[in-house]
């Protein structure tokens, strides 16, 4: 059986992640299984999941994949370079993953592949610098810095699934991995061929407005059940004061030990988070020209999650597993032999693993307990969940 890895974030799952996944086994072979590393309650831009990770992993498994795995929470709230090497490497050590699948605006590997070499340069951390020193962002200062080298391909590095399949890329060749990249094209009648991209359906849920067209048949019922259950949809404004509260019990020591502090971010966020009233009016007086608003974000929700500076080096210590099918079952079998880190199917096994693994489990659990102050029902915001709750079997 050829394995595809699939790295997502399923917020929430939909018509264009189910194409995804049957168009990678297309490519690989009918019978392929698709093993996903998907982040947990927070995502990569530095907010919370529309709905949790339990719910989003059984809504993968029921649209198309086989094996949902937890990207571990410092990787998932890094910078794409962070959050690429964890969740491939995390495949990388399972030991039976063969192809590694990801989508993108080129759909073009040749192209993908150029600009990850060029990435990998050393000689371009310098032309990086000076760029910047004409204080233009660093995502510019670095596309102007590489199309000295290969001209309009630059441009590719525009739109965000390319720049995470280029990182993608770069792990899979940092980390001398065996896996063979596979790209699907995002873009057209193939991405988006129901209409709806996962932020439009996000922005449909906070409204209460239907999202069945959007959605897997299959997965529907995941999300219309945590809906009924007061578990969903979780928004940022539902966990404001938890955020507020956090940050006013902070020091400024404590927001300089915070991942991405450079040039004095974590002052700025520390000064903002004890004088603005609101978590926008918090980002918007900590940013400046040079930085992006999604790494203001992530490092705001590091400081809140007490995610600290090299706390996401390197690649998770395990892989905990939130959802599985029968074809997932026998996958894990074979991680049983081949993989390189704890596979976690019974939390409490946790309490036997390394130092290293315990305490970044107790972290996620603490996280997840933070997550479900943003539930309306008050009856679902126990604590203590991640310690208690199984893989999803589908």
């Amino acid at each position: 059986m050829k394995i595809i890895g699939i790295v997502a974030e399923y917020n929430p799952f939909h018509n264009g992640h189910k194409f995804h996944i049957e168009e990678s086994k297309k490519i690989v072979a009918r019978d392929a299984a698709a093993v996903c590393v998907m982040s947990g309650d927070f995502v990569q831009r530095g907010e919370a999941a529309i709905f949790s990770k339990y719910a989003r992993a059984e809504a993968a498994v029921k649209g198309g994949a086989d094996l949902v795995l937890e990207l571990p929470l410092p990787w998932a709230l890094s910078s794409a370079e962070g959050f690429a090497r964890g969740a491939v490497g995390l495949l990388g050590s399972l030991g039976c993953v063969d192809y590694i699948s990801f989508g993108s605006e080129c759909g073009d590997m040749n192209i993908l592949n150029t600009l990850a070499t060029a990435l990998m340069d050393p000689a371009l951390d310098a032309a990086i610098l000076e760029e910047l020193k004409t204080g233009i962002s660093y995502a510019a200062a670095r596309q102007k810095a590489i199309a000295k080298d290969i001209g309009s391909l630059a441009e590719y590095l525009e739109t965000p699934n390319n720049i995470l399949a280029v990182e993608y890329l770069k792990a899979l060749y940092t980390l001398r991995l065996r896996m063979e990249p596979i790209t699907v094209k995002r873009s057209g009648a193939g991405h988006d061929k129901e209409g709806g991209s996962a932020s439009d359906i996000r922005k449909m849920l906070k409204m209460d407005k239907p999202i069945k067209a959007y959605i897997p048949r299959e997965t529907l019922d995941v999300y219309r059940h945590e809906m009924e259950r007061g578990r969903g949809p979780v928004t940022m404004e539902a966990l404001e004061c938890a955020l507020l509260s956090r940050y006013r019990m902070m020091s400024a020591k404590d927001f300089s030990i915070i991942p991405d502090d450079a040039e004095g971010l974590g002052n700025r966020i520390y000064a903002a988070a004890h004088e603005e009233s609101t978590l926008d009016a918090i980002l918007s007086a900590s940013k400046s020209k040079r930085y992006a608003l999604s790494r203001i974000r992530r490092m705001c929700m590091c400081a809140a999650l007490g995610i600290k500076e090299g706390d996401a080096d390197g690649t998770p210590p395990y892989a905990r597993v939130l959802a599985a099918n029968d074809k997932g079952k026998a996958i894990l079998k074979m991680m049983s032999d081949k993989a390189a880190i704890p596979v976690i199917t019974k939390p409490a096994s946790v309490k036997e693993l390394s130092a290293e693994c315990r305490k970044l489990f107790e972290l996620n659990s603490a996280a997840h307990d933070f997550y479900v102050l943003g539930y309306t029902a008050k009856e679902e915001r126990r604590g203590n969940d991640d310690w208690r709750t199984s893989p999803k079997i589908i």
